[in-house]
């Protein structure tokens, strides 16, 4: 009776403490589960894929990850004194870090220098949390949405050689069969996310992967024989892969990852935290962040990557209104459950190459649009921002556009930049540290960019009377106003080039005796 009293009393305390009881609390966890599973186990396959590991290996890399990502979320959900936030967050191998860590893969040193990178940019990270609060500021919006546009676009190609069929060698590579599959998955993951079901919509993607390899397998075009060679159920081995390496230009690359992730992370915490209406202060974001980069350094002994929150589970949080921690624990239990699993992650990796291109397109596509969403949040007044964003996409895109295009530069350079992410990330922080932190030598009112001081728009008065026979497309009036298909009103102008009014009732005279907007 008293614990139940203490349960009650925590629970009005803090919303996130709530106790639901294992029933429901296991039930809601697995829902948090199957919402993020097709997030967590792309990264392993597109990471084995480029090192070239074998179909077991592939399992073990895909059990690895659900086992750390379970370990991780128990540790950052339940939480222990300086490590964990507290709050319904699920962790799991960050996207953030992919395309860096296929560019460290296809290196010397393979996956081994993958986990090595990881580790000390971990512990580096690690070191830095008490203090990442107050260098957060240069990491605005403008940065990190440029970041996470450069992760979904970066992993396009990927998307591309799975639809193809993802062996180059293969006859059938780039067949009108395999890119049919492709875009029948796609055209599956389309449909269900149109379904007035909610909880279908939310996970078209593992849906769209179950049967689109359903209909390879009717079609012959699937191979389940490696699915039962080897353990069914193992504890993941510690370095299957042998001893890390440690590359300096591959920890560098990987630290700017790292500085992103910290950056996910925190904007996640905060998020969540005005979701569930709790109080989240420096000390709260400095365990949550300590308990990601604390999971970082140790994923790679058991074979993962680096860990973050993952944003659809935050979504999951506020659609479904269960605020309770304990559920993500709950979740993250059963994540270890299925980390323990190897014939699992053998399923898969067995799915066929063209059915992971279909959903590769949504995948990484919904990656590109949260950071589309994001730089919607910047201000372009000044043409500053719209420069940053400009030229960092754009460096970004060159080693995705000719992956050579740094070959004959030093090793060093070459390991950092071959990442679009990292190159977009450098050249983001350099030029907003450039333009909105060291602003001497800034053009007055703005960049001077021919975008962002392009003149008004506007229509001359005297052509407003054949605005009715020409209004282009998305224009209209409205109660006197011409406006945009923003809903933006356009200005009239007289000859002299002067702003009269927005309104094209008006006659001449009584609109001139206006003030000018």
């Amino acid at each position: 009776m008293t614990r139940n009293k203490t349960a009650r009393r925590t629970a009005a305390a803090r919303p996130e403490d709530e106790y639901l009881g294992v029933g429901r609390s296991f039930g809601y966890g697995l829902q948090h589960v199957l919402t993020m599973y097709g997030g967590i186990i792309a990264p392993p396959l597109i990471i084995g894929g480029v090192a070239g590991v074998s179909p077991q290996e592939q399992g073990l890399l895909i059990a690895a990850c659900l086992f750390v990502g379970g370990l991780a979320t128990i540790l950052q959900s339940f939480g222990i004194k300086f490590f964990g936030s507290q709050l319904p967050l699920v962790q799991g191998t960050s996207f953030a870090s992919v395309a860096t860590m296929t560019a460290i893969a296809q290196g010397d040193g393979g996956i081994q220098a993958v986990f090595g990178a990881v580790i000390v940019s971990a512990v580096l990270g690690f070191l830095i949390t008490p203090f990442f609060a107050s260098i957060i500021r240069f990491f605005p919006p403008v940065v990190t949405g440029v970041v996470i546009t450069a992760i979904g676009l970066t992993l396009f190609p990927v998307a591309a050689r799975w639809a193809m069929g993802n062996d180059a060698e293969s006859p059938d590579y780039g067949s009108v069969a395999n890119i049919g599959l492709a875009g029948l998955t796609l055209l599956i993951i389309l449909l269900l996310s149109k379904v007035r079901s909610a909880a279908i919509s939310r996970l078209s993607i593992l849906i769209g992967l179950v049967l689109g390899t359903i209909a390879a397998a009717l079609l012959g075009r699937a191979d389940f024989s490696q699915v039962f060679v080897g353990d069914i159920f193992a504890f993941p081995e510690p370095l299957a892969f042998g001893p890390p390496v440690f590359n300096i230009a591959a920890i560098l690359s990987m630290f700017i990852v790292v500085l992103v992730i910290l950056t996910e992370t925190t904007a996640d915490i905060i998020a969540v935290g005005e979701i569930v209406d709790t109080k989240v202060d420096k000390r709260r974001i400095a365990d949550g962040l300590r308990a990601d980069m604390a999971a970082s350094a140790i994923a790679p002994i058991f074979n993962g990557f680096t860990q973050s929150a993952f944003a659809q589970n935050v979504g999951l949080v506020a659609i479904t209104n269960i605020k309770s921690r304990f559920v993500v624990t709950a979740g993250g239990a059963i994540l270890v459950i299925l980390g323990l699993l190897p014939v699992l992650g053998r399923v898969v990796a067995a799915i066929p190459p063209p059915v992971l291109g279909g959903a590769g397109i949504v995948l990484f596509g919904s990656v590109a649009a949260s950071g589309i969403r994001t730089l919607g949040k910047v201000d372009y007044k000044n043409g500053a921002n719209l420069i940053i964003v400009a030229a960092s996409i754009g460096f970004g895109m060159l080693p995705i556009a000719v992956p050579e295009i740094y070959a004959n530069f030093p090793t060093w350079f070459e390991t950092i930049f071959h990442s679009g992410i990292s190159s977009a990330a450098v050249m983001a922080v350099l030029l907003n540290l450039l333009y909105n932190e060291f602003r001497a030598g800034n053009p007055p009112g703005g960049t001077g960019s021919v975008f962002a001081n392009a003149p008004v728009r506007g229509v001359r008065y005297e052509s407003v009377g054949h605005l009715q026979d020409h209004l282009k497309e998305g224009d209209t009036v409205r109660d006197g106003q011409l406006v945009d298909c923003d809903g933006n009103p356009v200005p009239v102008i007289t000859d002299t080039g002067e702003i009269i009014d927005t309104r094209i009732c008006a006659p001449p005279d009584e609109a001139q005796e206006k003030p000018a907007h």
